[in-house]
Formats: C-alpha cells, sequence, structure tokens
C-alpha cells in the first residue's frame, strides 16, 4: 500500500450519473489482484474520509489504471467535476482481490455482476482470458440506459445481460441469466459483485463450491483494517464474536464465508 497524487489522463460520463475516471502514476505498478480497490482523498476541506473505489481496469504498461463510480453524494459529486489533468491525493491498492489461481486454461468462470458491481470483474475478464479460461458473464442492470462495458466485455467474455424492466437483453436480473446457462454448464470458478441480494444467491447457490467469490461493499474510514468500521460476523458462528473487515481481510470472499 502506498500513497500518490496520480493525474487524470481520461475523465467521462459513460452513463446516468456512472463516470469512468482514468488514473496515471506509479502505484499502478502494485495492483496485482482484480477486485482491489483505491482510497481516494476528496479535495474538499470538509469531506474528511477518503473514498473507497474498486479498481476496474489496470494497464501497467502505460501506468494507468480505470476507476467506474456513480455519483451518489457530495464527495462523488466533487470527483466528478475533476478536469483531465487534476491530481488526486490516492492510496492502494487495498483489500484482498479475487484468486485467479483457482482457474487454468481449458476450464470455465461464470461472472455474475450487477450495477455498480459489474466494473472490478472487467479486469476479471481480462486476466482470465489471457489464461485460456472460457468466461461467461452475466451481468445485470435496471435498464437499457444504465448497461456499462458492454463492448468491452465482449472482448473477453460470452457476455449475457438482463434489465430488470426487459428494455434489453434477458428481462429479470443476472441470477436468472446464469440459472439458464447452468443447466448446461458447471463453472470451474466463480466471482461476482454486486448488490447484496445478488451476492447472497450466489452465496446460497455456490456455497460449498471450491473456487466461487463474492466481493462486498461497505462503509469504511481507515480502508487498512484499523479501525474496524466495516466488519462483518464470520458464518456458523454461534457466538457471533468472530468477524473479519471488508477493507483489508476483504472486499472479496469465498462463498460460506462471512454474513452481508
Amino acid at each position: 500500500m502506498k500513497l500518490e497524487l496520480m493525474t487524470i489522463t481520461r475523465h467521462e460520463l459513460i452513463a446516468h450519473k456512472i463516470y469512468a475516471m482514468t488514473l496515471r502514476g506509479e502505484l499502478v505498478k502494485e495492483m496485482k489482484e482484480p477486485g482491489q480497490f483505491i482510497h481516494i482523498k476528496v479535495p474538499r476541506a470538509d469531506l474528511g474520509l477518503r473514498r473507497p473505489i474498486s479498481i476496474s481496469s489496470i494497464s501497467p504498461e502505460t501506468n494507468e489504471c480505470v476507476i467506474i463510480y456513480r455519483v451518489e453524494g457530495d464527495g462523488t459529486r466533487v470527483l466528478a467535476e475533476l478536469p483531465v489533468g487534476s491530481e488526486v491525493d490516492v492510496m492502494g491498492p487495498l483489500g484482498t482481490g479475487f484468486d485467479m489461481s483457482v482457474v487454468e486454461e481449458g476450464e470455465t468462470a461464470f461472472l455474475i455482476g450487477g450495477g455498480i458491481g459489474v466494473p472490478p470483474l472487467y479486469e476479471v475478464a481480462r486476466q482470465l482470458h489471457a489464461k485460456g479460461v472460457k468466461v461467461y458473464a452475466f451481468l445485470g442492470f435496471a435498464t437499457e440506459d444504465a448497461i456499462i462495458l458492454e463492448d468491452e466485455f465482449k472482448q473477453y467474455a460470452e457476455l449475457l445481460i438482463s434489465t430488470d424492466d426487459g428494455t434489453y437483453g434477458f428481462k429479470g436480473n443476472s441470477i436468472d441469466l446464469m440459472n439458464t446457462i447452468r443447466v448446461e454448464v458447471e463453472p470451474d470458478a466463480v466471482y461476482s459483485c454486486g448488490a447484496p441480494g445478488m451476492l447472497r444467491a450466489v452465496d446460497t447457490i455456490f456455497k460449498d463450491h471450491k473456487a466461487a467469490y463474492v466481493s462486498l461493499e461497505a462503509r469504511m474510514a481507515c480502508g487498512m483494517g484499523a479501525c474496524y468500521a466495516c466488519v462483518c460476523h464470520v458464518q456458523g458462528d454461534e457466538t457471533n464474536e468472530l468477524s473479519k473487515k471488508v477493507c483489508d481481510e476483504g472486499p472479496v470472499f469465498k462463498t460460506g464465508e462471512v454474513i452481508f
């Protein structure tokens, strides 16, 4: 983990209230695991806490990474107004990412994502494809206008999209969509990120799978495991005393590991 003033080299609106920000800096050399995040200091004095944002893609050859975020409050609204050329105070990379070693060439992986949980799965798709893994990506969105990264995922995965209102692709959610393929294909690995309801479904369906993972979102303070502001309890702990920290022991956990 390091601190750096990274430079914004590209910044654009890609869907309603959703922005893609490209950052350049030496910190990119530290980014190894898809699913990790960076902690960004918002350049406004009254917004003291950093904002955790997942890394969507990593380009070591150019020292650039991309983060994709949704404007939801004052902090992300300030970020959205930053022009290309601005410097951003970044801490990272943080957290435990997805384990890519559990699947090999010729095997099959399912990527299950929803909404703003889709971006961190993009780097997963790229790295799995480079290993020769057959990738199925099941991505769910509220409506057609909310779809992001469609063309990008098509380069590395067999992409299937669902929308809640049926305005594009399969009508329903990403779990329903995944189940239409699962009757014929059993994945060797599963990687997921999205809303809690979707992740609970993944956790239930693949609870005993040897290589299935969920990436959680949580409110954080320090981002390094020191403050215990983002803990979740361990499944099967009858004492309810065991916990894990989303910021450093996660945000990625194996299915059947934690309660969320």
